[in-house]
């Protein structure tokens, strides 16, 4: 009697314990705060005030601070005009993210070479970066860099020299970011007059090419109810002339702005209510029409050139999580999708008639046969080339078929890669670059080598006139890879 009473005893108190315990943990836990639950003018007017305290000056909090060209560490910044820094010329370009043709192919005439020594391909120079994946925009001897500096709290685009790794001049303006698989990973975009950077949390810069000083300046979420991605934010943006082409989502699918003045040109109403992705928009002509494709959340739509005109959506195409490869155009008017979180992938082919627009899936993938996690395809002399999840290179045909693939002995991870002189350049996540042959016929390596210490080489690369641009979560190198 005296046990059963005891045993009684010691399930009452533990029952007891156990509701005081819930009861707590229902009143003190609080869901996480999420990085787009803050509104970024208050991240600006907050950064605002600590720096005017901290200057002993008054500034009202309401007010965001503009974007004003920095002076290089240990200098006094002036807003004064200063004189445009000069960087040795070199052959090449890449002037935004993919390339020139945003389609991941280098063909600027320039013959690299067919293999490395052990050590692999002479490094030019090496550029500590802060923690991210963002990469470099190439043009006249200059590359072009967004970063993030946790000391001052700033967003930096900075421009340095292709051949030295020289710093020639950075604009800065103060955001607060916190870590999140890293901080900056966008591809700035340059015309050679200006130069425009998106953002961790959708601040778009335009900056003059030259002195760096500061053209315009905006806040998609303050303008266009932008909610930041998870992760921050992806898109590159993307130069088309005498705009620059955003996908802000919120109050707008995708925007057209001047390039000199920052004044919108035209906007893509979002009835859908689609948030912007990870994901870029690319430029292609389909049936006839100069074209803007874009992944939002809900689905891809392709958009006019010359208005912004929705001419078509396929809201069949809907990843879960994160959407972040680009549409990969490969020519019939087709388009190819990929990405990860199971979504496999799929061709797609758009057509008119008269007015109407169509759009028919050609074929569809599984996960277990191809799909991207991360990283776009490339299109080369008729087939697709990438990294499948779990890490396999493969090579598939435009009807889907898989001609090879690199095996369960060499995988790429989450790494970035790129498709020059008839190669591929492929990085993995601990940095070691690998060159193989661009051939449907099978897999060939020409040469490996590890180039970045990592972790994460994931930021996109840049080719210019033999030489290679590639970084890992914290440092960029330039490689000469070239034949002479």
């Amino acid at each position: 009697m005296r046990q059963q009473f005891l045993e009684h005893l010691a399930t009452t108190l533990f029952a007891a314990f156990c509701a005081a315990a819930i009861g707590w943990w229902v009143k003190t836990w609080r869901e996480p705060e999420r990085i787009h639950d803050r509104p970024l003018l208050a991240d600006l007017a907050q950064e605002a005030a600590l720096r005017a305290r901290e200057a002993d000056q008054t500034k009202k909090q309401s007010t965001p601070p503009q974007p004003v060209a920095a002076a290089p560490p240990g200098a006094v910044a002036s807003s004064a005009p200063v004189p445009a820094a000069k960087a040795p010329l070199w052959p090449g370009a890449w002037p935004g993210f993919r390339g020139p043709k945003r389609d991941n192919v280098c063909d600027d005439g320039v013959a690299l070479a067919d293999s490395w020594p052990a050590s692999g391909p002479p490094v030019v120079w090496r550029l500590p970066l802060g923690e991210g994946y963002a990469a470099a925009a190439v043009l006249r001897g200059r590359f072009f860099v967004l970063d993030y500096d946790r000391e001052s709290r700033s967003d930096v685009l900075r421009c340095c020299s292709l051949v030295e790794g020289r710093e020639i001049w950075r604009n800065a303006y103060p955001v607060v970011v916190k870590r999140n698989h890293g901080m900056s990973r966008t591809v700035p975009a340059t015309d050679g007059r200006y130069v425009v950077s998106l953002g961790p949390k959708c601040h778009v810069l335009c900056a003059d090419f030259e002195t760096g000083r500061t053209v315009w300046f905006k806040d998609l979420v303050a303008e266009y109810g932008t909610e930041v991605p998870e992760w921050y934010a992806g898109q590159c943006p993307l130069i088309d002339g005498r705009v620059v082409v955003l996908a802000p989502g919120g109050k707008a699918l995708l925007v057209a702005v001047d390039l000199a003045t920052g004044k919108e040109v035209w906007r893509t109403a979002n009835p859908m209510g689609w948030r912007m992705t990870h994901s870029s928009v690319v430029k292609v002509n389909l049936a006839g029409q100069d074209t803007y494709v874009y992944c939002g959340s809900g689905g891809v739509a392709g958009v006019s050139a010359s208005d912004g005109r929705l001419l078509w959506k396929d809201e069949s195409w809907v990843i879960s999580t994160a959407t972040v490869p680009t549409p990969v155009p490969v020519g019939g008017d087709r388009l190819f999708l990929t990405g990860g979180y199971n979504a496999g992938a799929k061709m797609i082919q758009v057509a008119r008639s008269g007015g109407a627009w169509t759009v028919r899936t050609l074929f569809a993938l599984p996960a277990s046969v191809f799909g991207s996690d991360q990283q776009t395809p490339v299109f080369y002399k008729g087939h697709l080339y990438g990294v499948a999840p779990g890490g396999e290179m493969k090579c598939l045909d435009l009807n889907g078929r898989v001609l090879w693939t690199s095996g369960s002995k060499r995988r790429f991870g989450l790494g970035a890669y790129a498709i020059a002189d008839g190669k591929i350049y492929a990085l993995n996540d601990r940095g070691e670059l690998t060159m193989l042959q661009a051939d449907p016929g099978g897999y060939r390596e020409l040469a490996s080598a590890r180039v970045l210490q990592g972790p994460d080489a994931w930021g996109p690369p840049a080719f210019a006139g033999g030489l290679l641009l590639v970084r890992d979560q914290n440092e960029m190198v330039c490689l000469k890879v070239s034949k002479s």
